[in-house]
């Protein structure tokens, strides 16, 4: 029988059916009687003892059950037995190379709640296998201005899958973000998938979380040690912080700077008038326009600057024409 599983070892419905079968017939059956077809099924039992093979008169004889049980009972004891002795030389068969994983500078170490991981290649392909384990939510804030132009590729196919997948992403980047044309491109892309890009005119940290449950935060300097904190505290002070800074960050027109493009005269002086802090009826009148018409140009600076409300509106306008974030 060999080294058979449980299931392997047992007679199939096919199998039962015929042991079933011989002994309607009184337990003996002539191997004339029995079809080609059947043939297969015959030697399964034979091979697993239900069945014997009689060579004085050439018939096939059903076998008491019990006798197989004991046998495959306990051939398959003796198969574990072999298998945990196996088991038992694991470690030592595959030594040398966590021999060599432990003297390799790229790894990962781990204290409580805390994965350290080093290296640029190691550290992308553990966020990638956090971002399958926790698909749900991504909320990155990214320093710096202009992305490397050589990543924003898969940087695009990794934000599309995610989102096809039903997640949600939210980016901050810097407002410098906004003079590289890669990087507009890039998140005009993006922000057509639906994951919403704005930029931040104060000092932030690198960060990315997951599904809450996860943050990434740098270990070194330059970026080549990054850790994977689980700590439920930590990573609840973290998801604070993002939210705080995406609250205070300036939403932006990311397709109308890839374009090249600007608003009309009129768009300009309603947005330029909702900065100094005129209501919507106040805008109309001052213009000479409908309030409608003044409702439809707000509601494309809504857009522009990723504002969920009027007064978040006028407030990051205030900010972007000072030259400041919010205050």
């Amino acid at each position: 029988m060999g080294d058979l599983t449980l299931s392997e070892a047992l007679p199939d419905e096919s199998a039962r059916a015929l042991y079933r079968a011989i002994l309607r017939e009184g337990g003996r059956v002539r191997a004339a009687e029995v079809g080609l077809g059947d043939l297969p099924t015959m030697e399964r039992l034979v091979e697993l003892g239900l069945v014997m093979f009689q060579d004085l008169d050439v018939s096939y004889i059903a076998v008491d059950p019990r006798s197989a049980v004991d046998r495959i009972g306990t051939e398959i004891r003796l198969a574990s037995a072999r298998l945990l002795a196996e088991a038992e030389q694991v470690p030592d068969l595959l030594g040398d190379l966590t021999r060599a994983y432990d003297a390799s500078p790229h790894r990962v170490t781990r204290a409580a709640g805390v994965r350290y991981v080093t290296g640029m290649e190691q550290i992308r392909q553990e966020i990638e296998q956090v971002a399958r384990e926790y698909p749900k939510e991504s909320l990155t804030a990214i320093p710096g201005g202009a992305r490397p132009a050589a990543a924003l590729p898969g940087a695009l196919a990794q934000t599309r899958d995610y989102i096809e997948r039903g997640g949600v992403k939210r980016v901050i980047y810097d407002p410098a973000a906004r003079l590289d044309g890669p990087t507009v491109g890039f998140a005009a892309e993006a922000a057509r998938l639906g994951c919403p890009i704005r930029v931040l005119a104060a000092p932030f940290t690198r960060l990315m979380l997951f599904d809450r449950t996860v943050a990434v935060i740098p270990a070194a300097g330059d970026n080549t040690s990054a850790a994977f904190v689980e700590d439920p505290a930590t990573v609840a002070f973290l998801v604070e912080v993002f939210e705080q800074q995406w609250q205070q960050a300036e939403g932006v027109n990311w397709a109308a700077l890839a374009a090249g493009s600007s608003d009309s005269t009129v768009h300009e002086q309603v947005g330029r008038l909702l900065a100094q802090g005129l209501t919507q009826r106040a805008i109309a009148s001052r213009m000479g326009l409908s309030e409608r018409t003044v409702a439809g140009h707000i509601a494309r600076l809504r857009e522009l600057y990723d504002a969920e409300t009027l007064f978040q509106l006028g407030w990051q306008m205030r900010g972007s024409r000072t030259g400041e974030s919010g205050g």
